[in-house]
């Protein structure tokens, strides 16, 4: 089942079962992706493939987790936690997210493969690790990560 037709069945779902986050989270997403597709189309691509999908749910994730970020540092708790529960639904369609460890043994061999050795070296690491891990680890610790390893 592609990401849509799983989208329109969870519409229908989160509508019967008067679950409005849901409702409302995932109509977003798929108002994203018939916008996405149409903006393909004078390119003559019909429907996402399933790397573009996976790229704008990740980019909605990251959205959703920098404004958590910034309603906590103001004081609104309460905005925090409705983006956190839409947070939590985006991520359900997303690929699992690796573990630290996993990040790090795929990044271990990243930087062995492209003969990396000092943080000068950090854009060839990242240009892989990002296409690599993409949709399954945040880019944000994926750069920390490589720091750290570049580093030491």
């Amino acid at each position: 089942m592609s990401l849509k037709d799983r989208i329109s069945e969870d519409i229908k779902t989160a509508m019967k079962a008067k679950d409005k986050v849901r409702l409302e989270t995932v109509r977003s997403i798929k108002k994203l992706i018939l916008e996405k597709e149409v903006s393909l189309r004078p390119q003559g691509q019909e429907t996402l493939t399933e790397a573009q999908e996976i790229e704008l749910l990740a980019q909605l994730a990251k959205q959703r987790r920098e404004s958590i970020e910034q309603y906590r540092k103001a004081g609104r708790d309460e905005l925090a936690e409705q983006e956190a529960q839409e947070l939590a639904i985006l991520e359900e369609y997303l690929p699992g997210q690796l573990s630290d460890e996993e990040v790090s043994s795929v990044l271990d061999e990243i930087i062995a493969q492209t003969g990396a050795t000092s943080i000068k070296d950090m854009g060839k690491v990242m240009g892989v690790a990002m296409q690599q891990l993409k949709g399954r680890a945040d880019g944000q610790k994926i750069q920390t990560l490589v720091k750290t390893k570049l580093n030491s």
